[in-house]
């Protein structure tokens, strides 16, 4: 297989929007550049030396292979081995590939790894993988340039930059991809729309609360749909949703400064196809309220609209890469905060759907807002399937720990499309569930339910339960990432902290879903 194409037509430097992960640039070229710092080969396995031939100076193919061999390298998929000081190239990165065809996902981490292992270099940095036999050779390129992207992500806006230490100019040369012809339109139709959603999520949930609040997400939001089209956005603040009987979302923003409001972000992009709606849940800040957390961490909840940020972000991949979906965006958004006009453990609060909450415990307020977000999305835009997303319990992360997020429902075929969905972009699922019992269990003596059953029971599944109770007919699923709407250390393509876990998922379930029938048993109420 040649892989230097006779002219490097190619090139074309790539940019992505400014902001705070506004990183190294890359270039689609169509053979390797004859000067570079770095030098990225995946591989799966030693043959590939003799496929890198035509592309790779001789010495350095022999030191590459005579490394592999005193390495005893392996090539399982991830794994790495760096060189230095080989021939022109001051690094060499090996990057295992596995022994079957790439898929998108292995393209990725790929291009994350490529991108981690490769940040301080100073100069132009070559990625060769058009060697690899790969599931879509259309899109591969495309999709290491996505990861890329992904795993080089910072957030660093606020970090005084010292101008007596200037960043290395180098570390701004490009990375360049060696690449097929096509490869930059691949990217540009959906590849960069792709980053665009998950960068736009992690920037939200890295922001600071003083930053990021319920009126500023709007506003976020409104400016990164400018120009998308169409798009609609209809937003509720705290008067319309006291007039449209929002009572839950209203309980949980009552003791803050900030007023909580409801956003909707709607992409049409196909006349005919199934409305797909994505609840998220929006807490710019949570304190527990009155049922105030310990200080210890509270920083992190910052963090707790990580499933709005995700749903709007998934929307904003699809819109602007123009998929041929109907899809909706609802952002449940308020932040929880003691006050002397807050919320008590033991008030009673009406939802949207006239059914009445008894609230024993303010820092169960995820589910609050979510049930006034599911059956407005229900009765008001007639879905033919709600999904929604939130940090919701701590359970879940004692369960699952932070490689899978659970997912409960009571539908087989929907359960089926998101855990397909989520295998193929690495961010996977669990199925946990829904058991019968637990409508006993949430019954309310004074109110038709409560939000929370104390006494060591089962939190992540009555979680799911409350916010089920709130959907009448239609297909429903909820997921809980609250194990891994964060990161201790680093993958290839999420850097450590808040990872915008979801954005891929949800664009993968949305280009790929088919109507589901609604279950025979509904949620027991």
């Amino acid at each position: 297989m040649r892989l230097m194409f006779a002219a490097a037509l190619l090139a074309c430097s790539l940019s992505l929007p400014s902001g705070a992960w506004a990183e190294r640039p890359f270039a689609f070229v169509g053979s390797v550049p004859a000067q570079g710092a770095a030098l990225v080969l995946p591989m799966q396995s030693k043959g590939d030396v003799a496929r890198l031939a035509q592309a790779v100076d001789a010495p350095t193919l022999a030191a590459v292979d005579r490394a592999l061999t005193a390495d005893k390298f392996e090539f399982t998929e991830g794994s790495t081995l760096v060189l230095r000081g080989i021939g022109p190239w001051s690094r060499v990165v090996v990057i295992g590939a596995g022994t079957a065809p790439a898929t998108s996902k292995t393209l990725q981490d790929i291009g994350g790894i490529a991108a981690q292992q490769t940040n301080d270099v100073d100069g132009p940095v070559t990625v060769i993988a058009n060697h690899l036999p790969a599931v879509n050779r259309a899109t591969a390129a495309s999709d290491i340039a996505v990861g890329a992207r992904l795993g080089g992500y910072s957030f660093d806006k606020y970090k005084y930059a010292d101008p007596a230490k200037p960043k290395p100019a180098g570390q701004n040369a490009p990375m360049n991809i060696v690449a097929a012809p096509g490869s930059e339109a691949a990217f540009a139709s959906s590849g960069r729309a792709l980053v665009d959603g998950v960068l736009f999520s992690r920037d939200l949930i890295r922001e600071p609360a003083n930053v990021i609040f319920p009126q500023s997400f709007v506003e976020r939001t409104r400016a990164a749909f400018r120009g998308v089209p169409n798009v609609t956005i209809e937003v509720f603040d705290e008067a319309q949703m006291q007039r449209s009987g929002m009572g839950s979302i209203l309980s949980v923003g009552k003791g803050s400064a900030r007023p909580p409001r409801m956003l909707l972000v709607r992409y049409r992009g196909a006349s005919g196809a199934p409305l797909v709606a994505l609840a998220g849940k929006g807490i710019t800040f949570d304190s527990g309220g009155i049922s105030l957390k310990p200080g210890n961490g509270m920083w992190a909840m910052k963090g707790d609209m990580a499933g709005a940020a995700g749903v709007v972000g998934t929307v904003l991949s699809l819109a602007k890469s123009r998929a041929p979906v109907d899809v909706v965006a609802i952002a449940a958004l308020a932040e929880n905060m003691p006050g002397g006009s807050a919320t008590r453990p033991g008030d009673v609060v009406r939802a949207y759907n006239g059914k009445s909450i008894e609230i024993l415990n303010t820092d169960a307020e995820g589910r609050l807002v979510l049930a006034d977000a599911v059956s407005y999305a229900e009765r008001n835009l007639r879905p033919a399937v709600i999904v929604d997303v939130a940090t919701l319990t701590g359970a879940v992360s004692t369960a699952l720990g932070d490689e899978y997020a659970g997912l409960f429902t009571r539908n087989d075929a929907l359960a089926a499309q998101l855990t397909a969905a989520g295998a193929a972009t690495g961010e996977e699922l669990w199925r946990l569930p829904l058991h019968p019992n637990y409508a006993k269990d949430m019954k309310s003596d004074i109110a038709d339910i409560k939000n929370v059953v104390e006494g060591g029971a089962p939190g992540a599944g009555f979680g799911a339960h409350f916010i089920g109770y709130f959907v009448e007919t239609t297909p429903w699923a909820h997921l809980d990432i609250a194990g891994v709407d964060s990161r201790g250390s680093s993958l290839p393509t999420v850097p450590e902290g808040l990872s915008g876990f979801g954005v891929r998922l949800l664009d993968r379930f949305v280009r790929d879903y088919r109507p589901v029938a609604a279950p025979s048993a509904t949620m027991d109420k």
